[in-house]
Order: C-alpha cells, then structure tokens, then sequence
C-alpha cells in the first residue's frame, strides 16, 4: 500500500522538491563541473527560504542513490518514484548522487546565491506562491467569460480570499517589482506564473501590477453574504 505523507515526507520529501524543480529543465549543466540551471535555482530559492533543508535533501539524494527500490515495492507505491527527468533508470541513480555532491559542495563552502530574479518556472512559482495562485486562478484565458474585466476578477480575488492571502499577495507583488525587470522579463514572469491575458490598456505589465497592489493595499472585502 501507498506511504502515508509522514513517512513519504521523512523519506522523500526534499528528494521530490529537488527533483520537481528539474521538471521541464535540462538534468545536466552546459559546463562541467557546475551545478545545472534548475539545481541553482533550487539552491538559490532554498539557502533564503529554507537553508535547513539542504542538508536533508543531500541526504535524501544520496541515499536513494544508494538504494534505489525494486520494481514491486515501486508498483506497490511503497517508495518514490523518480519522474521522467530525461535520463535513464541506469543513469538516474549516479545523476542523484552528482547532484547530492553538488548540494554538499554548497553547503560546507558556504556557497549563498545572491538574491536574483526567478530562472525557472518552479523558482517562480516556489518564490511567488500566492501570485500565482491569483494569476493563475483569476487571470486564465477563460477570464473573460467569467468577470466583466481585469478590475472584477481582483474585487472578486478580494471579496473570497482570506486577507491574510491577499497581505501576503501584496507584498509578493511589491517583491516582484522591487526585482526591477525590463517590461519583456515581467511579461514572461506572470506568463510563468499562470496569466493568459494581456493586462488592460492603457498598463505595462509592471503598472498593472503596481495598480493591483495599490488596490488591494486598501480594499476591505464584503464579508456580509
């Protein structure tokens, strides 16, 4: 029978954070010897956020390499499988284990990424979390037939999420532009982020955002229905 979450999590949980962030991504650098975009932008989001974790998913990575299941235990759903990384199963295992070497390397040299825009989809959605659940979930390509414009689908973002989210959201939002991206990179953040739809005329990007903000700063939901 399936794991139950605890011990998936004491298990694999870091291994499947690591390993989620290459979905999507190239496994190996274009440089020898340097750890691949998508592990960078794993190490990069995890030293600010979470710096605890590293040591266990070099754990995790390396001890799963050592002892990788058996097809029955994996059928059974007794153990992680690994997704389709783009490798094969003979060339995951020591893919795992270069990947641990590289997450130990980070740590004992005290090797910090320095605080940069996103790089991947699973950086953007990893470090904006709330925005892309506002994006995403207000602002797909099926917006137009669910609110009149852009300003209903935020006073109807505000009026059923709970204000703690939209505080969060708010500063996520000020987050985001404090990046000081070109208006093509802020384009491409909300697209990874789960937006469809062009902003309203007459705003950029980065002014729709800052007018968001600025809205939802000062809106006081209706809690009345």
């Amino acid at each position: 029978m399936p794991m139950k979450p605890l011990e998936f999590d004491r298990r694999y949980g870091e291994l499947d954070v690591v390993v989620s962030a290459f979905v999507g991504q190239e496994p190996d650098s274009s440089e020898a010897g340097t750890a691949p975009p998508a592990l960078r932008a794993y190490l990069r989001h995890t030293w600010h956020t979470r710096p605890w974790a590293l040591s266990v998913a070099e754990q995790q990575l390396r001890e799963y390499a050592r002892n990788p299941p058996g097809r029955l235990r994996l059928r059974l759903g007794e153990f992680y499988a690994v997704p389709d990384i783009g490798l094969s199963e003979s060339l995951t295992q020591s893919w795992l284990s270069e990947m641990a070497d590289h997450i130990k390397r980070s740590i004992e040299c005290g090797d910090v990424p320095p605080p940069a825009a996103p790089q991947t989809r699973w950086e953007w959605h990893a470090r904006f979390g709330e925005l892309g659940q506002f994006l995403g979930g207000w602002f797909s390509q099926d917006m137009p037939d669910e609110f009149g414009d852009h300003d209903a689908a935020v006073r109807d973002y505000t009026a059923t999420v709970d204000p703690q989210l939209t505080a969060r959201l708010v500063g996520e939002i000020h987050e985001l532009l404090a990046l000081g991206l070109e208006e093509h990179d802020y384009a491409v953040g909300i697209a990874e982020l789960g937006m469809e739809v062009e902003p309203p005329a007459p705003f950029s990007v980065e002014s729709w955002l800052r007018t968001v903000a600025e809205h939802l700063a000062t809106a006081r939901p209706d809690r009345t229905n």
